[in-house]
């Protein structure tokens, strides 16, 4: 028993800065300064419980008033004990004024000292602390009862502070319920990186932020691993590396936590902690067979109670994990006390994991082992619950560690395999393993061929997705389900098989443009998933179903927008639960939402799905996603007004889109049509021409509803208005199909800018009308600021429409794009303009011609078209005159001085 009356001065500079290596703790000291009147901390070895008690002693300036006992290993002499106490507290100085010596004599027990030194304490009119360090060593159950009565004996004055690796029985329960009691736990006690790097800068040791993330995870926060390793890097030439290295089987960590934790167990715990130190997870079952036991769970459940470095994962406490540190630690220890036992017992555990169904523990020990045959089995039988569950990357993980002989010789694993390749978009490889699988597959035994038969069918039905081929895909449905409808009850996948083939048909169904079908299939799909609870299955057709509310035909209700964005977000929140919110398979739920934001010139909002797309799209593993990417960015750039970012992206896209030339027409199609009307933009009149006629000659795609578009544009813009109209008509007369309903808005806004050019105000009016009915219900604004028309609203307004509200909001956002709001001039046209763009400028308000313009700046006509163009899209115009208007309006041009 070491008993003192600590004496800390708070005088000296050096105490006000505090010891080498010690970290300042404001939280804990604050909660310590308003604890209750007993306060416990309890924390395994090394947490900092000694470090943390005396330095807020220290810091709290308590001269004389803190008695510090420390309780010896193993103490079991009561009286020994007590006089301990007793000394200590006399120590003090409100102590030694009211506690009498204690003499030794042979009536003198436990009780008898307690009841004197209760009697003399009840004097006590200041506060004392008694600080009772490494309570859990004092092996007596007497002396805890008689501590457990002072406790609740001793007068409000006397503070007591416990420090213990594991709670004692000392009644804590009603401690607790009379709210006489504040805890100090483990977690309070970790480190973070912050207090981490103050123990590292307090030792002198520079660490990076990488290295310092990384020593606190090793670590845990636990404090002594941190100090231990923080005294090992002050000595090693590589501080950077040994923060990489750092296990629990460094020297020191080693030695400490053999010293304190493994050699204090019994045998039988040791024997226990060494043999199921190859799991990451234990339960009480397993450790009775690695063993040969029948206690794990209770020998696991006091370790746990001892603070022994041992944490339950459930609550039920039935499974356990051990500190990262300490594993190392009873790993290297198992090495080097029965290095042939490790084998056995990873085979052991690989047999009861596949038997008690735990596949992805039961398939890392098999494969740990070499025991290739049982891994296989394991993953093949649990292929699709693995997929259905969102954990394709962990079985990707487990198939990159089989080694190529062994993927030969196994036709499961060779399909297996192929699903891995098809799944990360590799197509040939894919076709490759499954031509392996598919040529091998007599040597699969009898009883397992039922399955194997069913793997084969779902990885022909993805293969048939993949190429967009429909008739493969609904061929290779009804053959899933068919196969397995013999099988279901065996092996109960009757109807993940059947939410699999229905989703799998709408997918294939959505990239070929049948979106009624594929909503269909989709919508019963989705519905089966979430009654079997497959929620990975579930957001996958989520994902695809939301694109099929979006790309509809102008007959379909409308409000589309809306219920896209709702069965969208519906993925995403589904994704954010089960932590799939960067999986690829959310993709296509964050780019409707970006789409339908970009049409709604909602463009902030837009940029942020669009970051959260980027994040989780995966090229490589699903072109077609990839292609939508770019284009909505393209189109998010082209209604900024930001045209040559526009044609970059679009041009990325096209040839993107040019891998899916034969299984994806559509998209190359629309592609095309948002990169000519960029070009137009651009002034690329020319150019234009040119690629519609090659496109004509070649490919027919003229004739295509979308190439209208830039065709009809084209025609305007090179002043034949009416023909512009009649490329226009199969569209407007709803003969041809259109992606969505925002293409034929801004078809019928074309037709109006054509007819009200051809003198036609009557047949403008209408199609103004007929645009805004496509546009209000989901208040789509986009198209209009790509084709200002603010003189035609304004009429327009005037006159019998049920849009007033809507042409007010147009003209709106058009007044602020061109300026006519409080702010700087750069700040309110659609795009800063470039030195290039403002030296043209200058020369508008003359009567120079572009050539002329040309000639002076030295620069061909082509760029001052070209910079022409930019500058009316940026203002919002159409001719020279509204540009310089809008630009002395913006202080960018002088005031004429013949006046307005």
């Amino acid at each position: 028993m070491r008993a003192t009356a600590t004496d800390f001065t708070p005088a000296s500079p050096a105490a006000k800065r505090g010891n080498p290596g010690e970290v300042a703790r404001p939280a804990l000291f604050d909660l310590l300064e308003h604890a209750a009147r007993i306060t416990l901390v309890s924390a395994p070895a090394g947490s900092g419980k000694t470090v943390l008690l005396r330095s807020w002693i220290e810091q709290r300036g308590l001269k004389g008033r803190a008695a510090w006992v420390s309780v010896e290993r193993n103490e079991c002499d009561v009286q020994k004990f007590w006089a301990g106490v007793v000394d200590a507290l006399r120590g003090t100085e409100a102590g030694s004024k009211l506690l009498r010596t204690l003499e030794p004599a042979p009536s003198l027990d436990g009780w008898a000292i307690l009841e004197r030194l209760l009697r003399d304490l009840a004097r006590l009119d200041e506060r004392l602390w008694l600080v009772l360090n490494d309570l859990h060593e004092l092996g007596s159950d007497e002396a805890l009862h008689q501590f457990e009565l002072l406790l609740l004996r001793a007068p409000e004055t006397l503070r007591f502070m416990v420090l213990t690796r594991h709670d004692v029985p000392i009644g804590l329960h009603r401690l607790r319920l009379s709210g006489e009691l504040s805890e100090i736990r483990e977690t309070d006690l970790r480190f973070s990186c912050e207090e981490a790097r103050l123990l590292f800068q307090s030792a002198g040791i520079k660490v990076s932020e990488t290295a310092l993330a990384l020593l606190v995870a090793r670590t845990e926060g636990w404090v002594a691993g941190l100090r231990l390793a923080a005294l090992s890097m002050a000595r090693h030439p590589d501080p950077e590396r040994f923060a990489t290295d750092f296990s629990g089987s460094e020297r020191m960590v080693a030695e400490y936590l053999l010293a304190e934790v493994l050699d204090r167990q019994p045998e039988v715990v040791k024997r226990l902690l060494l043999r199921t130190s190859v799991l990451e997870r234990v339960s009480g079952p397993i450790a009775n067979v690695l063993t040969g036991g029948d206690s794990g769970e209770r020998i696991l459940q006091d370790l746990e109670d001892a603070n022994a470095f041992v944490v339950s994962l459930d609550q039920a406490r039935t499974w356990f994990r051990y500190h990262q540190l300490f594993a190392d630690l009873l790993k290297l220890e198992l090495r080097r006390t029965a290095p042939t036992e490790v084998p056995m017992l990873h085979a052991t555990a690989a047999a009861w994991y596949a038997a008690h169904g735990f596949p992805i523990e039961a398939i890392r020990h098999a494969q740990t082992v070499g025991n290739w045959s049982l891994a296989t089995r394991v993953l093949s039988d649990h292929h699709l619950a693995l997929q259905l569950d969102g954990q394709g990357a962990t079985e990707h993980e487990f198939l990159s560690r089989f080694p190529p002989s062994a993927v030969a010789a196994d036709a499961e694993l060779a399909a297996l395999v192929a699903a891995d390749e098809l799944e990360r978009g590799s197509l040939e490889a894919a076709e490759h393993y499954l031509a392996l699988a598919t040529r091998t597959e007599e040597s699969v035994p009898a009883e397992r061929n039922a399955r194997f038969q069913v793997l084969l069918a779902i990885i022909r039905l993805a293969l048939a997705r993949q190429h967009s081929d429909l008739p493969a895909v609904a061929h290779e449905a009804e053959r899933l389900l068919a196969v397995s409808a013999g099988h279901a009850d065996h092996l109960r996948i009757g109807e993940d098989l059947r939410a699999l083939a229905l989703i799998s048909l709408g997918v294939a169904e959505t990239n070929v443009g049948r979106d009624t079908d594929a909503k269909e299939h989709l919508e019963q799909g989705i519905a089966l998933a979430q009654r079997i609870k497959r929620p990975y299955l579930q957001l996958y057709g989520l994902a695809f179903f939301a694109p099929t509310l979006y790309h509809h035909r102008a007959t379909v209700t409308r409000r589309s927008h809306h219920e896209a964005v709702e069965h969208a977000l519906r993925a995403i929140e589904l994704a954010r639960r089960h932590g799939w919110s960067e999986e690829p398979v959310v993709t296509r739920a964050y780019l409707i939402v970006a789409v339908v934001r970009c049409w709604q010139a909602r463009w902030q909002e837009a940029d942020e799905w669009q970051e959260l797309a980027s994040r989780s799209l995966r090229a490589e593993m699903d072109p077609r996603t990839s292609v939508a990417f770019y284009l909505i960015r393209g189109e998010l750039a082209l209604f900024r007004g930001r045209y040559a970012e526009a044609l970059a992206t679009l041009e990325t896209c096209e040839r993107v889109a040019q891998l899916l030339a034969k299984t994806a027409p559509r998209e190359i199609v629309l592609t095309r049509s948002i990169l000519l009307l960029t070009l137009l933009k651009l002034g690329e009149v020319n150019r234009v021409e040119e690629v519609l006629a090659r496109l004509m000659d070649e490919d027919g795609l003229v004739g295509a509803s979308l190439m209208r578009l830039p065709l009809a544009a084209l025609r305007v813009e090179k002043g034949d208005p009416l023909a512009g109209s009649i490329a226009l008509a199969p569209l407007l007369n709803r003969g041809a199909p259109v992606a969505h309903n925002n293409f034929l808005i801004l078809a019928f806004l074309l037709e109006a800018v054509a007819r009200n050019a051809h003198g036609d105000p009557a047949a403008s009016e209408c199609a103004l009308e007929s645009a805004l009915d496509l546009a209000e219900p989901d208040g789509v604004l986009s198209p209009f600021l790509l084709y200002p028309v603010p003189d035609l609203l304004q009429r327009h307004r005037g006159r019998h429409t049920t849009h007033a509200a809507l042409i007010s909001e147009i003209i709106d956002r058009l007044s602020q794009a061109n300026g006519e709001v409080a702010g700087s001039p750069q700040a309110t046209v659609q795009e800063p303009l470039r030195k290039s763009e403002l030296r043209v400028l200058r020369y508008l308000p003359t009567n120079l011609s572009a050539a002329e313009i040309a000639g002076e700046l030295n620069v061909s006509v082509y760029t001052v078209k070209t910079h022409m163009r930019q500058l009316y899209a940026k203002f919002g115009v159409h001719e020279r005159s509204a540009a310089i208007k809008r630009a002395r309006a913006l202080g960018l041009l002088a005031p004429s001085s013949r006046g307005p």
